[in-house]
């Protein structure tokens, strides 16, 4: 299912003129706060009306403002997922639950509820009522009531944003869930680059109300103008690789990622399986000798490909090791040091307790 959204508008001293597609799975609108993220989303749920452009979904017009097309916001079978649950505090989980169904309306009603239930881990939440449920179990429930519409789409705007990182931990499995076993195409909006890279197939990254890049997942997150946007906690490098050993022993997976092989710790993956790691640039050390007598395993060689500074202090180092790419965030005292330079072969060290896999 296809969506193609064109939008330009003037919202306050805000301008927006954005302009993308999408071909199902999940894709992510990423940028910073004040980027457009949320205009988009109320603009395909109807909630807005964009001065000029046209949203097409699976092929029908929904908005064409040259031809004067608008299908209003019940009539287009987009499901909404907020940031706060907007739950009925009077009503228990179940009828919430149900009250969802009510939007479906005959012709796409499909009797799913156990199938919801069971994927979102709500069993025993059915009889109990919003006031007594954590954030995260009222964010699945609201995900749950949005899914039982039957929506065409699904428009998930930074869901996750009010949680805080042990409900986000805790809720982010049953969004993979979702990603993998519902066929509902997804738009979802966030500024957490960790989120993104562990759900996205496909990346729209928007920055003062305009598309700055757009594609797949790890081509646009690895790309060296994306990481001024991630910030200084979250930026890093996707890597997806394939699992080719484990050692039981030592609780250890091995990942082969183009040329380079990493050690990951923690249970058994599954060898075979594909699997993306998201490796924070703190994470990374740099060094201009091969490493010895050291702890981490992780160790590749590579070439320094740019250097760019930041306002913090700091510099982002960008390093290609045989094909795969990374991303180093350092001090400007400790590059001075080194006297790193583009082209020049490094050392990057990564600990393996450091390495998550998604």
């Amino acid at each position: 299912m296809r969506l193609e959204f064109e939008a330009r508008g003037k919202l306050g001293a805000f301008q927006l003129d954005v302009a993308f597609t999408s071909d199902g799975g999940v894709t992510a609108l990423f940028g910073p706060s004040g980027s457009g993220k949320t205009s988009v989303i109320r603009m395909l749920a109807g909630l807005s009306r964009p001065d000029e452009g046209r949203i097409i979904f699976d092929g029908e017009v929904v908005v064409d403002t040259s031809r004067k097309v608008y299908i209003p916001r019940h009539k287009r079978q987009f499901g909404v997922v907020f940031q706060d649950d907007r739950l009925f505090p009077h009503l228990s989980v179940s009828q919430n639950l149900k009250y969802g169904r009510w939007f479906a309306g005959k012709s796409r009603h499909v009797d799913n509820f156990h199938t919801v239930v069971d994927l979102l881990g709500l069993n025993a939440l059915l009889d109990r009522r919003p006031g007594n449920l954590s954030g995260g179990e009222k964010q699945r429930v609201a995900i749950g009531r949005a899914l039982l519409s039957s929506p065409r789409l699904l428009l998930m705007d930074e869901p996750l944003a009010a949680l805080d990182e042990a409900r986000k931990e805790e809720i982010l499995p049953y969004l993979e869930a979702l990603r993998d076993r519902m066929n509902i195409p997804i738009i979802y909006v966030s500024h957490s680059v960790r989120e993104v890279a562990r759900l996205a197939d496909k990346v729209v990254v928007l920055a003062n109300g305009s598309v700055g890049a757009a594609g797949e997942v790890a081509d646009v997150l690895n790309q060296s103008s994306v990481s001024s946007v991630q910030g200084r906690k979250e930026a890093g490098t996707l890597i997806e690789g394939k699992v080719t050993r484990y050692d039981p022993k030592h609780n250890l997976s091995t990942i082969e990622a183009n040329s380079s092989q990493l050690f990951i710790s923690g249970a058994d993956i599954g060898v075979g399986k594909t699997i993306r790691m998201y490796i924070l640039a703190k994470d990374v050390m740099l060094s201009t000798i091969h490493p010895q007598g050291i702890s981490a395993l992780n160790v590749l060689e590579g070439k320094i490909t740019s250097i760019l500074s930041n306002s913090e202090g700091t510099m982002d180092v960008h390093i290609d090791c045989r094909g795969t790419p990374l991303l180093s965030r350092i001090t400007t005292l400790a590059s001075e040091h080194l006297s790193l330079r583009q082209g020049m072969t490094v050392f990057a060290i990564i600990k393996t307790v450091a390495l998550e896999p998604r």
